[in-house]
């Protein structure tokens, strides 16, 4: 009898101990299978989370000097623009570009120009790169994580200068044809570009944009290196001139007075 007892009570720990490790080995299933689906949740939702986030934060902006200390070129790793340039040189002009118009609320801020691949910001002279760049880069990325358009109107940019046309002379077609594959893309390389504006009396007109609007070299930069290639390749041209736009011719007369001011007043 002894020895049945003893038998019935191992029998039912047995039972027991085998019921637990069911139980235990059923929890450590369903906690696996919990586990798995939230890994196997958490990577579909990775798969299918908008990447534009991603795509800002490894977005690498450079920049590029220029001959124009207070002009500086960015260059944001993508397409800027696909055809034409665009230039803002105050407020009421970047409300065609939304990042223009962004660009403009930062502190020193006085012109953009968009090319290609790059864009061009210059500022004042009571500015320091070193505290416009953090709002300068935030403001760029932005603007290509948004997906807006550059421009809101396709027809603002500044149409193809260079252009051949059915009336243009010989001559007008050989100098449109040196700016646009010898010259533009070396000023291009500093951040700025020319605007083909006429040619008469041996005078061949541009303007200036971007890093070039009121550098020190651009006197230097017209005369030695446009003029020369110009005259050495069409006999016809005797020269380059500049044209200033009214803005620039505003800003120039303002910075005669101020000259005239400190002439005055002596040592």
């Amino acid at each position: 009898m002894a020895t049945t007892r003893l038998t019935s009570r191992l029998f039912q720990r047995s039972c027991i101990l085998s019921r637990s490790l069911i139980s235990q080995h059923t929890r450590i299933q369903q906690r696996s299978f919990l586990t798995q689906s939230l890994q196997r949740k958490s990577i579909v939702q990775a798969m299918t989370r908008p990447v534009l986030v991603q795509q800002v934060r490894t977005m690498f902006i450079q920049t590029e000097p220029t001959p124009n200390d207070d002009s500086l070129k960015f260059i944001p790793g993508v397409s800027v623009l696909d055809r034409g340039t665009a230039e803002f040189l105050d407020v009421r002009s970047s409300m065609k570009s939304p990042l223009a118009k962004t660009l403009f609320q930062i502190d020193g801020v006085t012109g953009i120009f968009f090319g290609p691949d790059f864009i061009t910001i210059s500022k004042d002279n009571g500015n320091e790169w070193s505290l416009m760049k953090p709002d300068i880069y935030a403001a760029i990325m932005d603007h290509f994580a948004s997906g807006q358009p550059l421009m809101l109107n396709e027809e603002d940019l500044m149409a193809s200068d260079t252009a051949i046309h059915p009336d243009d002379s010989e001559e007008v077609q050989m100098i449109k044809e040196l700016l646009d594959t010898r010259i533009r893309p070396a000023i291009q390389e500093d951040g700025g570009d020319i605007e083909y504006c006429g040619f008469e009396d041996g005078i061949v007109k541009l303007k200036l944009k971007g890093s070039c609007r009121g550098c020190s070299s651009a006197t230097v930069t017209l005369k030695n290196g446009i003029e020369n290639m110009l005259i050495h390749y069409i006999p016809e041209v005797q020269s380059v001139e500049q044209v200033i736009d009214e803005y620039e011719s505003v800003g120039n007369q303002e910075f005669d007075k101020l000259q005239k001011r400190l002439n005055d007043s002596g040592p």
